[in-house]
């Protein structure tokens, strides 16, 4: 008899029925398929007919994700994150993480890989990218620390001092300041010999030894500031009775002071002001000081 057991379809006989069984079997055959096939989906219940296609349905050879991992496709709206939901573009190509406790968390960006921005990977860390987290400026204050040289004034550029804490103001005029507890730096230029060139920025306040009866050119320049002054303090070297002679110098008194000639201890100190400046001064001098002991 051509009548097997079976419970699933890969179980039935394609052969049977046979020809030689009995017409009073064909329905034990009939009820062996149905049995098999209810068996076999179990699943599908109800009135619902099942459309899929027969390449549709093949889309699923292979898969073997769970109902539960298939259902991370069942998204709301097309390039709007959700939770426990795959993450998809919209028609645009445009992908929305959603307001609210969702994070987009790059584990890769360690400044090798990580997040590109138009092709470029963006280099700086989360900490670094976090510096600007409250700032309320522009792009363009954001671009006064974009100096040049740390220490030297630039125009429309924040003041900044270099690695000594020195800030150069490049000749720029200061308005209004205060200032407290001030000094000039003093510039010690060693001996004069016979001929010394002065130059302010050295040192506002300069030392000499008087090595020989010198000739001292004053500062002349486009760099020199009107209302630049300078101070000169003159010691005797150990033979003494050394002069000095300024060029382009209007006096007190219409007359140059004469130097203390005491060796080693003659000190004189001579003050000058330029009110104009520039490549042809006018200076200034007087006698602060003669003979300081």
């Amino acid at each position: 008899m051509g009548l097997e057991t079976a419970s699933y379809i890969s179980q039935l006989v394609a052969t049977n029925p046979l020809a030689t069984d009995p017409l009073s079997q064909g329905d034990d055959h009939l009820r062996l398929i149905k049995s098999v096939l209810q068996t076999q989906f179990s699943g599908l219940s109800g009135t619902t007919a099942v459309t899929s296609s027969g390449a549709e349905l093949n889309i699923l050879d292979g898969v073997t994700a769970t109902s539960t991992e298939l259902n991370y496709l069942d998204i709301t709206t097309l390039g709007t994150s959700e939770a426990s939901k795959v993450v998809t573009a919209d028609a645009n190509g445009d992908v929305t993480i959603a307001d609210g406790a969702y994070d987009f968390d790059i584990a890769s960006h360690d400044g090798t890989n990580g997040l590109l921005l138009g092709g470029t990977l963006v280099t700086a860390t989360a900490t670094e990218l976090n510096l600007i987290d409250g700032y309320t400026g522009t792009t363009t204050e954001l671009n006064y620390n974009d100096v040049t040289t740390l220490g030297t004034v630039q125009t429309s550029k924040t003041v900044t001092a270099d690695a000594s804490g020195i800030v150069n103001h490049a000749d720029y005029r200061i308005d209004r300041p205060v200032i407290k507890d001030y000094a000039e730096t003093v510039y010690a230029g060693g001996n004069t010999a016979t001929a010394k060139t002065l130059d302010e920025t050295n040192g506002n306040v300069q030392t000499w030894t008087m090595t020989g009866n010198c000739t001292f050119t004053m500062p002349s320049g486009s760099g020199l500031q009107p209302g630049t002054s300078m101070t000169l303090i003159l010691t005797q070297d150990g033979t003494g009775s050394r002069t000095g002679a300024f060029t382009g110098v209007k006096w007190a008194g219409g007359s140059a002071p004469t130097l203390t000639t005491t060796a080693t201890t003659g000190i004189d100190i001579i003050t000058f002001y330029t009110f104009n400046g520039g490549a042809s001064p006018v200076w200034y001098g007087f006698l602060s000081g003669a003979a300081m002991a």
